[in-house]
């Protein structure tokens, strides 16, 4: 069990250039089920999130003249936690985010897990190939590739290590140095994670910083900055994009999704595929960028998958996410809490089915909480809002389509191109289905984070984002290739013949 309780309060500060910095002014981080303050983030001034790049950039030369396996071997020594503290970051984010306790402890442990996935890709980092000499061109020329320098990565409240250790890895066993930005509402795990990793690092390699987003331009504009990794919302992603483009500093931009459950007439729909639907739906109380957002079934199946879900909703608790009697921690924000109701209101108003379950909790301690009751919406008009924005909520549209194309073009109209899945007894069926989706990353029967392969390749297509994390094409994105040439001056000669 974790050694914090609940009146304990944290507090971080920043990590620059090997070193722990306090600073003047700190960020209160509230408790989304008890509306109460449960710890402090230091907030960095520019000069200070300067200094943080300026520290990046000074160790970048030493670090990228490092070995692919003398990096690795550093990584993988520096995610080692101690059971004491693997406890408390799990606990520390539950009580910071809203999360139940188990998803705390996957989240926090996936820095550890993801680096020693990386670091095994380290004999690809700096392969070569090469182009022999020929009469047309009489060079040897070979193709490698090189770090681009310091890298910003910022992530968000709902899975921030998680979503941190998509990139962070990768863009330092490729050879580059690090500046971390925390989410602002949810950085005291992260932050702590993040700094005992950084203190086993050489000075500078790894650095992080936390405060107001307005204190944070130069995490972006900074000309020694080469790429910024960005996780958030479209409008974010536009924001980042844009302050990046007057550096020409590369993006990575991961931006959220309203991803498509196909289910075909033949849909295994037993009680581990409905688990797994359910799961793909409504972990982390909806608020994964990878969960399905829509639903659309064939109208032969839409009872048995309405009532499917009905019935594990049926077992919902909400309540505190260090409760372990607790299935569904609160929304993390009263902004995301009033949206996602105005979302099940609309539906409700325009005539659309609406079935509600659990009990909001009726603790003094917890009637502050982000709490909203999950939703079905049966089978909405298209229009509405709970079809085509995302909800990052517990509500899901469940949508009756009558044959395959139409459900692919349901599937297809939408802003975003994050990621899919199609349900179907006959799995070859379901991946030609799969491959004509719109979108970077396609189940088979399955679909959300726990299932994501993390030696293979992510990213979102349309609004969705831009750039792939994961996999060698994870470093390759923190890498640029070089080309080498060499004359060769028989080639040459012979030319002239």
């Amino acid at each position: 069990m974790p050694t914090l309780t609940v009146d304990d309060t944290v507090v971080t500060d920043l990590f620059i250039g090997g070193e722990h910095r306090s600073t003047a002014a700190s960020v209160p981080v509230a408790d989304p089920a008890r509306g109460v303050t449960v710890g402090h983030a230091a907030s960095a001034t520019p000069q200070d999130v300067a200094d943080a790049v300026a520290a990046a950039r000074a160790a970048f030369p030493a670090w990228a003249a490092l070995s692919p396996a003398e990096r690795a071997a550093l990584l993988e020594a520096a995610v080692v936690r101690d059971e004491s503290d693997a406890q408390d970051d799990a606990a520390i984010l539950s009580r910071e985010n809203g999360k139940i306790l188990a998803e705390c402890v996957r989240d926090t442990s996936m820095l550890e897990r993801r680096t020693r996935q990386v670091t095994r890709l380290a004999d690809l980092v700096d392969a070569t190939r090469s182009l022999p000499s020929e009469r047309s061109a009489p060079t040897n020329t070979e193709i490698g590739y090189q770090a681009l320098g310091v890298v910003t990565i910022i992530v968000p409240f709902n899975w921030p290590v998680g979503i941190l250790s998509a990139a962070l890895p990768y863009a330092l066993l490729a050879g580059n140095t690090v500046v971390v930005k925390p989410p602002p509402t949810a950085p005291l795990a992260t932050t702590r994670i993040v700094q005992r990793m950084a203190a086993q690092l050489p000075p500078g390699v790894l650095n992080v910083v936390t405060g107001a987003d307005e204190n944070m331009s130069a995490l972006v504009s900074n000309t020694d900055v080469a790429k910024v990794c960005f996780t958030g919302s479209v409008g974010g992603g536009k924001r980042i994009m844009a302050l990046a483009a007057e550096s020409l500093t590369r993006v990575t931009l991961e931006l959220g999704g309203n991803d498509a459950a196909i289910l075909l007439d033949d849909a295994p729909l037993d009680d581990d595929h409905l688990d797994r639907l359910f799961g793909a739906v409504f972990a982390s109380t909806g608020q994964i960028c990878m969960n399905a957002k829509r639903i659309y079934v064939h109208r032969s199946r839409l009872d048995e998958v309405v009532q499917g879900l009905s019935d594990r909703l049926a077992r919902t608790v909400l309540g505190d996410g260090l409760d372990p009697s607790t299935t569904m921690g609160p929304l993390h924000t009263a902004r995301q809490k009033e949206f996602v109701e105005q979302l099940i209101a609309e539906a409700r108003d325009a005539g659309a089915p609406v079935l509600e379950f659990g009990e909001l909790p009726d603790s003094p301690e917890l009637r502050e909480g982000h709490f909203i009751r999950p939703a079905i919406v049966v089978d909405p008009d298209p229009s509405l809002r709970v079809v085509h924005e995302e909800p990052f909520g517990p509500v899901i549209p469940v949508i009756a389509f009558d044959d395959d194309d139409t459900a692919v073009a349901f599937a297809n109209d939408s802003w975003a191109g994050l990621g899919g899945s199609v349900w179907s007894e006959d799995e070859d069926r379901a991946a030609r289905i799969g491959a004509r989706l719109e979108c970077g990353y396609v189940w088979i029967n399955d679909h959300g984070a726990p299932r994501l392969d993390i030696r293979a390749p992510f990213g979102g297509m349309k609004q969705s984002g831009m750039g792939r994390e994961q996999g060698i094409e994870g470093i390759r994105a923190f890498q640029d290739t070089r080309a080498i040439s060499r004359l060769d001056r028989d080639a040459l000669a012979a030319m002239s013949r």
